[in-house]
């Protein structure tokens, strides 16, 4: 009993001692894991601030990359109106140069160009202060952006913009405003200045086109075998051809009449052909025409392709390309329809190039103004708006096509080389010599011409050549002398200038030519 009293003590003991024991133990454990947790929590806290921190940097920077962004952008677009602004300047000085050239009647030129060069000044004054104004408003943007560093990029990007974009509209509209004035003020004088020297620089000669073609032969033999047995190879020749063929007493001609240029082209090569070859027959006749009319449609397109090279036009349809070989043979009013499209298009690439518009635009539009007359179709419309549908057909730009439509007023003018066209079309048809008058009127102005210079006395002869705009008047030597003789050539001119009416001008010639005769026996 004693033995088992002393073993339950025992084991009670133990089990004491065992219970504090662990719970030692357990204290231990519990203060290690919070130690842990104290610097697990203590190491999260220092990351998150690490984090912070650099979110924030990066924010500042991104802001601030942003902000230089913009800024650079602003130095530019202000870089660039300051270079306006030079040329502008040097522009200012190349006038204040030619000014000093001129006479005294340029005198208002030069005063009105000294105000340009105040205006100019002004401007540049106003856009230095606008500059400093700018400036400031720069630092002080940045010093908002280091106070208010919590904002977002978008947001920050989007107050700099706005304030750039108001700051740009204000200059923008003063420089408009500015140069709207200007141009207000030399407009009438520049446009005068460029269509006279677009005229000076552009020198066409003018073919009046005729109703008839002469053919020559060698002699009148010839023109049996043309004729044929009872008619039959003429009559084979009209009827192939479409023209009239006329076989009279004139020597060593034959006349070939029709409207269309073609034709009387495809008869003539033919007749040469034929006679060439020596067999003349209704057989051989519509043999040569059809190779010959295949000629005339092959050189029609090498025209075309010839006249697009010598213009330095590329890219034109192969279509269009045969409609400008087709105006060799059609004319206006006389005037040869391909030389008046030539002669449109330099004339248009000339002023373009003054006014700094597209070239390449203005001398394709000016070589295509007149492509409706010559389209095979033929309706009932105007030939410009029919040259327009072609050229939008074969996918030609809408400025060109709006400047082909417009050049008669048929429709409304939104292109900025319209009028050009409409300008340089009047031009080239209204020069002296370009288009057919009436014979009659014609023929009354070169006698009434005629019948002024030999009123006067001294005159011998007097002659009107080159279709009128020249008088050439003979002086009898022994009665006018050289003075006299420039004397009368003022004389006749005024009277022509106060009694007749006349297009262009007429050069009036007076020639006095001295003879000695002798004779040896």
């Amino acid at each position: 009993m004693p033995d088992i009293l002393s073993i339950l003590i025992t084991a009670i003991v133990a089990l004491a001692v065992g219970v504090y024991i662990g719970r030692m133990l357990l204290q231990k454990v519990y203060k290690q894991q919070e130690v842990a947790a104290r610097q697990k929590a203590k190491a999260i806290i220092r990351e998150a601030e690490i984090n912070a921190e650099a979110i924030k940097k990066d924010r500042m920077l991104e802001a601030k990359e942003k902000f230089l962004k913009l800024k650079s952008e602003f130095e530019e677009e202000s870089n660039k109106k300051k270079n306006i602004i030079i040329q502008n300047e040097n522009k200012v000085k190349q006038r204040e140069q030619h000014v000093t050239k001129q006479m005294e009647d340029n005198k208002r030129r030069e005063n009105e160009l000294n105000k340009e060069k105040e205006a100019l000044n002004t401007q540049l004054e106003h856009l230095h202060k606008r500059k400093e104004e700018v400036e400031n408003q720069h630092k002080d943007v940045v010093a908002q952006l280091e106070k208010i560093a919590g904002l977002t990029a978008s947001e920050a990007r989007e107050q700099l913009v706005e304030a750039l974009k108001s700051e740009a509209t204000t200059q923008a509209s003063s420089h408009i405003k500015d140069i709207v004035a200007q141009a207000k003020l030399t407009a009438t004088k520049e446009a005068k200045k460029i269509v006279i020297e677009t005229i000076q620089r552009t020198a066409a000669e003018h073919a009046i086109e005729n109703c008839v073609s002469v053919f020559n032969i060698e002699s009148d033999d010839i023109k049996g075998k043309i004729i044929g047995r009872e008619g039959r190879n003429i009559r084979a020749l009209e009827a192939a051809t479409g023209v009239e063929i006329i076989v009279d007493d004139t020597p060593e001609a034959i006349i070939i009449s029709g409207f269309d240029p073609v034709r009387r082209e495809i008869a003539r090569l033919s007749l040469h052909r034929l006679v060439a070859d020596g067999r003349i027959h209704p057989a051989r006749i519509e043999e040569v025409v059809t190779k010959t009319r295949k000629n005339i449609e092959e050189e029609i397109v090498e025209i075309g392709e010839r006249t697009a090279i010598d213009l330095g036009i590329h890219g034109l349809h192969p279509e269009l390309i045969k409609m400008v070989g087709r105006m060799r043979f059609r004319s206006s009013y006389g005037q040869n329809l391909l030389q008046h499209s030539r002669e449109v298009a330099n004339l248009c690439a000339t002023m373009a190039a003054e006014l700094g518009l597209n070239v390449k635009h203005a001398k394709r539009a000016g070589l295509l103004h007149d492509i409706g007359k010559v389209t095979p179709d033929e309706p009932e419309l105007p030939h410009a708006i029919i040259g327009m549908e072609l050229a939008k057909k074969y996918k030609e730009h809408p400025d060109i096509c709006n400047a082909i439509g417009a050049h008669h007023d048929e429709i409304e003018m939104t292109a900025m080389i319209s009028p050009l066209i409409q300008a340089c079309d009047a031009i080239s048809g209204s020069r002296p010599g370009a288009r057919r008058e009436i014979m009659e009127s014609y023929i009354k102005r070169l006698k009434e011409l005629e019948e002024a210079a030999i009123s006067f006395e001294g005159v011998n002869q007097c002659y009107a050549i080159q279709a009128g705009r020249e008088l050439r008047i003979m002086v009898d030597a022994d009665n006018v002398t050289d003075e006299k003789a420039a004397q009368l050539s003022f004389d006749i001119s005024q009277k022509i200038e106060k009694e007749m009416q006349y297009p262009g001008q007429i050069k009036i010639t007076v020639i006095r030519e001295m003879r000695a005769i002798s004779y040896a026996k």
